[in-house]
């Protein structure tokens, strides 16, 4: 009503001698007996006064009411800011009004409805719910029964990726906790001694239902000289030949193995942790796998080769352990005795470095025995392991591969000519093209292929990570399971019902969580260290419901 006094009330007004017919036409009147004012003919004040008195009073006292009404109940509407541009000052005003900069404290344009809506008291309740979750819980363990053999990739996951299936997200979120354990295991100890090697290395696993039955170490045929051991003895372990690297776990639980359909053997690995490691991943060159005569050379068409550094450690024998190859295939040979006639699988998963000795590995154990079980590899942040000849080994073994990738993540491009999958596969159905880049493929030593089939995840679609973070946080481990909790399908937004906790992702990587959760995380009852990042425990959180 304020702004009603500002208003040349006067104009809607009779003359004096026409005021006592107001009191006889107030029971009559109805604002929709008079047209809007923007579809109403201008008609001017001369000629208002020529018509009947009380029409016009009529008119006047409608035109009156409806305004006042408008004022009463303003419609809202919602402003775009993202599209159009202010056309005059009163638009101007209203943009200067909304002070993006306190709604969001990044400045982001054209979000300012969005972002209230995060900001809501239910939100910010969520929010806290997930800051504050020291708690594993986990999403319902549903019986899979028969249809086991789908999730462990029997049909390369057809229509279980886009959008992705409840119960797959699940398994791929159990595997990505199966190689956080092996990276707190190597963390926690990454002194590899000739009596910690014939010891047992104890592992204490996230999930119970599963024990682990052996330790695995990669070792480098590369070394460093021992006075860089003597500058920095407390730092040995990084320039030490041989390290632990991950385990093998068989499940024992037997109502875990009733809800899976099968008993699960699964091999963990995790990413680069020393200087030899990434001594290792630098040298890309492709190298044959098999070493043949010159009278047994294959075609260059058919030859497998994998990365040189890759094949160095999975191959290489320690001073005081096995190689990697020897040991995983000597463990799988004996579980499959240990437990013949029962349905068994075997999932090999890793990040990173991991990732790409888990397709070495798989390659090992799918021809190890008469009748290997389902072999099935979920790997995170991989990076290319071998050419097209090698690719097609894996697959002609019938290995499945899931690659989870993050759209953001580099290391998923390298090593090779940095192109995305899709513009390879672009340029190969090229019919022009395509033979170049068989015959390339062939020829160089950089003509690298990707393995399996890809399900890709998005940094800028999480609404609490950064969208320019950094290389870092596009390739950690903790990040792509957030990714791969709130994933729903390529064309969706982020799910808005995911509870995996933001603990762990708050600690490693504070730097690249938008502005609004990190000062929300400030005003909670948490201890923030120096630099703002939240100090959390180790006990990490799952993604949905938990378990009855």
């Amino acid at each position: 009503m304020a702004q009603v006094r500002h208003m040349p009330i006067n104009s809607f007004l009779p003359s004096q001698s026409n005021l006592h017919s107001y009191q006889n036409l107030g029971s009559g009147l109805r604002c929709g007996q008079s047209p809007s004012l923007k579809s109403r003919k201008r008609v001017s004040i001369r000629a208002s006064y020529v018509q009947d008195p009380t029409e016009n009073t009529r008119i006047h006292l409608s035109n009156l009411e409806k305004l006042l009404q408008k004022e009463a109940e303003p419609e809202v509407r919602p402003v775009d800011i993202t599209n159009q541009q202010p056309e005059n000052s009163r638009v101007k005003r209203i943009l200067d009004g909304l002070n993006l900069a306190q709604i969001w404290p990044e400045g982001i344009p054209g979000r300012g409805g969005e972002i209230a809506a995060e900001m809501s008291p239910r939100r910010l309740a969520q929010i806290q719910e997930l800051l504050l979750k020291q708690q594993p819980e986990y999403s319902p363990r549903n019986h899979l029964g028969t249809q086991w053999r789908e999730y462990h990739g029997s049909r390369d996951w057809e229509g279980l990726i886009d959008p992705l299936d409840e119960n797959l997200r699940r398994e791929i979120v159990r595997c990505g906790e199966f190689i956080q354990t092996a990276y707190q295991s190597f963390h926690s100890d990454p002194a590899t001694t000739e009596e910690g090697i014939r010891s047992w290395k104890e592992i204490e696993l996230s999930d119970k239902s599963y024990k682990v039955t052996k330790n695995l170490y990669t070792t480098s045929s590369i070394g460093l000289p021992k006075w860089v051991d003597n500058v920095a003895p407390d730092l040995g372990w990084m320039t030490q030949r041989s390290s632990w690297v991950g385990f093998v776990a068989v499940c024992e639980d037997d109502r875990e193995i009733a809800r899976m359909g099968r008993r699960d053997i699964i091999i963990s690995l995790r990413g680069t942790a020393t200087c030899l490691e990434w001594a290792e991943n630098f040298r890309a060159l492709l190298t044959p796998m098999e070493e043949t005569s010159t009278f047994e050379a294959q075609s260059p068409e058919s030859e497998a080769k994998v990365e040189c550094g890759f094949l160095s450690l999975f191959r290489t024998k320690g001073e005081y352990t096995p190689s990697l190859a020897e040991e995983v295939v000597q463990e799988i040979r004996r579980l499959l005795d240990l437990y013949k006639g029962e349905q068994l699988s075997i999932t090999i998963t890793g990040h990173s470095l991991g990732a790409a000795l888990a397709l070495l590995v798989a390659d090992a154990i799918s021809t190890c025995a008469l009748e290997v079980p389902s072999v099935a590899v979920f790997s995170f942040g991989g990076p290319r392991v071998g050419n097209r000849a090698f690719a097609n080994r894996i697959k002609s073994n019938n290995v499945k591969v899931l690659r989870i990738v993050n759209n953001q993540d580099i290391i998923t491009r390298v090593p090779g000519m940095f192109m995305s999958d899709e513009l390879d596969q672009k340029l190969r159905d090229n019919p022009q093209i395509s033979g170049v880049l068989e015959f390339l493929d062939n020829k160089l030593p950089l003509a690298y292929s990707h393995v399996g089939t890809e399900l890709k995840v998005d940094t800028k679609m999480s609404p609490y990570l950064r969208p320019d973070a950094d290389v870092a946080c596009c390739h950690d481990l903790e990040a792509y399971l957030h990714l791969v909790d709130g994933f729903m399908a390529s064309n969706c937004p982020f799910r808005p019902n995911a509870k995996r906790s933001l603990f762990k992702l708050l600690s490693e990587q504070g730097s690249n969580v938008k502005k609004l959760y990190t000062n929300k995380t400030k005003s909670l009852t948490l201890k923030i260290e120096n630099n703002g990042v939240v100090a959390m425990s180790n006990c990490l959180a799952s993604h949905s419901l938990p378990n009855k």
